[in-house]
């Protein structure tokens, strides 16, 4: 099962939203994006969070308070669906807001449970979220820019991009900021949890 997690920022524009909201797939607000979606014109089919940022009367029948101060409230959103059973899940939404908001957006990728297919969509790129022993598999054309990210050390291995990694450790750094294609089909696999960002012309990978 696919859903669609709407948060509390930067409304995406209709590009992004035609992209990713289909007929059939439930979008579901993490607590004030679901004003927001609303007030894009969307069908919100549930709120999730703490619900202190939306207007919990508008959201009575459909809000679902989730009370764990020690996550935040897209981590405890997509918690939520894992466990309602969605394999897919994508993030709009996320842009804009504090520094703070955007770094603990990735921080929710990182910590969420493994298995479902997470990717936060931005105007002009995807952050996906790989899980340990997972292998990412998609053709960059030459000099095409993405990155991955480690938050926690462990060895990574890269092929078919300008730069590779041959089981090489990576940690929350530069290491992997801005490596390109060659045009050939480029292999990413790590031991830990990473992030790979790559351009929206990809959004159906």
């Amino acid at each position: 099962m696919r859903a669609v997690l709407w948060c509390n920022g930067k409304t995406p524009s209709k590009e992004v939203m035609e992209s990713v909201i289909s007929p059939g797939t439930p979008v579901f607000g993490v607590d004030g994006g679901a004003d927001k979606a609303s007030e894009a014109g969307v069908v919100v089919d549930g709120v999730l969070g703490d619900l202190d940022s939306c207007d919990r009367e508008s959201w009575q029948d459909k809000a679902v308070e989730i009370y764990d101060q020690t996550k935040s409230d897209l981590a405890k959103s997509i918690s939520y669906l894992v466990e309602a059973g969605y394999e897919q899940i994508e993030i709009i939404g996320a842009d804009g807001g504090s520094h703070q908001h955007i770094l603990g957006n990735w921080g929710a990728l990182v910590e969420s449970p493994k298995g479902p297919r997470l990717r936060i969509h931005h105007e002009n790129s995807i952050s996906r979220r790989l899980d340990p022993g997972e292998i990412f598999k998609m053709r960059f054309g030459k000099g095409e820019v993405f990155s991955i990210f480690s938050f926690c050390p462990g060895r990574a291995w890269v092929s078919g991009a300008r730069w590779s990694l041959s089981g090489d450790e990576i940690s929350f750094s530069t290491r992997g900021l801005h490596n390109e294609g060659t045009g050939e089909e480029v292999s990413v696999e790590a031991e830990v949890v990473i992030v790979i960002i790559y351009p929206r012309v990809h959004s159906s990978s």
